[in-house]
């Protein structure tokens, strides 16, 4: 029997007041979704700047306001606890943010930022130091760094140190909301490392925001890709990695960096042959599909319908009318 998720999302809804002029109007940052997240799991969450990951991260979290929907924890759902109940579970749930230079508090010495987490999970005093240092060696660094500012250490540390206070609380899950993109590139694959044995070690269930699918492919077993506010594609990161369903998901793939220059050039050619466009307006969305203006396979329904999430031949799902289909697909299978 499998275990129940640690957080089930249904409907999760998202919307922000904005001015227009002198009126008021409403976007829609993230669309009604549906989301299990298994305990024990990887889930990657990837797609371009704006997309909604982020809100998806931080709406989970209830870290910001949910216009509608469900986050059901052990029975329990989360929207609609009273704020002294939701406050006592929050140790449960941590977040690492996506810049170490402003998550960390710069008039705070490192020992404050760690030992004031440890008093709100409710770690005795006297343990207090020990407890910080054990921190600190988890995400490799001496216990010197208690005595001293954010200001004294490079990116990474400090990523490393944010890190460090997320797992003060012992929690069960932690939302990494694009971690390594502000820090140099010859130290993101030790921060990524560093979150994978983390999470082995303590049993952590991960959900890993990213841009990247080809990287996220590496170290999750799940990636949900999102696009205008919804996920559009949901599929073992491996598969998705090689067959994705989504047209969405296939240009992000193609996007990434590839040391093949004949096929970097294939792929640079094969979207000068397209007009560029960027994301809808959320002030404006258009009808059906939001992603038809920039696809190359839109069918002239997707102008008037909005797919949804539906079962893919090999397993997956996808929002799409016109899936890709590739070698993996079963014969026989429905692609439309």
């Amino acid at each position: 029997m499998m275990a129940a998720p640690i957080l089930s999302l249904r409907g999760l809804t998202v919307r922000y007041p904005v001015r227009q002029g002198l009126s008021r109007r409403e976007i829609t940052a993230l669309q009604p979704t549906d989301l299990d997240i298994h305990r024990g799991e990887t889930l990657a969450i990837v797609g371009e700047s704006g997309s909604g990951k982020t809100t998806l991260g931080r709406a989970m979290l209830r870290l910001v306001p949910v216009s509608g929907g469900s986050i059901v924890h052990d029975g329990k759902d989360l929207t609609a606890l009273p704020p002294t109940a939701l406050r006592a579970l929050r140790p449960r749930f941590q977040m690492v943010f996506q810049d170490p230079y402003s998550s960390l508090n710069p008039s705070q010495r490192i020992s404050t930022t760690l030992t004031s987490v440890l008093a709100h999970a409710g770690v005795p005093k006297a343990e207090h130091v020990e407890r910080a240092t054990a921190l600190l060696a988890d995400v490799g660094l001496d216990s010197d760094a208690l005595t001293r500012f954010p200001r004294a250490f490079s990116g990474g540390q400090r990523q490393r140190i944010a890190i460090a206070r997320a797992l003060a609380s012992d929690p069960d899950l932690i939302v990494a909301d694009e971690p390594i993109s502000a820090l140099d590139v010859s130290i993101q694959a030790q921060v990524v490392n560093l979150l994978v044995e983390l999470k082995a070690k303590r049993g952590l269930t991960l959900v890993f925001i990213s841009h990247d699918l080809g990287m996220v492919s590496a170290i999750a077993d799940r990636t949900a890709v999102m696009y205008f506010g919804e996920i559009v594609e949901i599929a073992k990161a491996g598969a998705l990695a090689t067959a994705p369903r989504h047209p969405y998901s296939a240009m992000l793939l193609a996007s990434q960096p590839q040391p093949d220059v004949a096929a970097a050039r294939a792929t640079i050619r094969a979207a000068a042959g397209h007009a560029a466009a960027d994301l809808p307006s959320q002030l404006d969305p258009p009808t059906g599909c939001p992603f038809q203006s920039r696809c190359p396979h839109a069918l002239p329904r997707c102008a008037q319908e909005v797919p949804h999430l539906a079962l893919a031949p090999r397993g997956g799902m996808t929002a799409c009318f016109n899936p890709l289909v590739t070698d993996e697909t079963p014969k026989g299978a429905q692609t439309a």
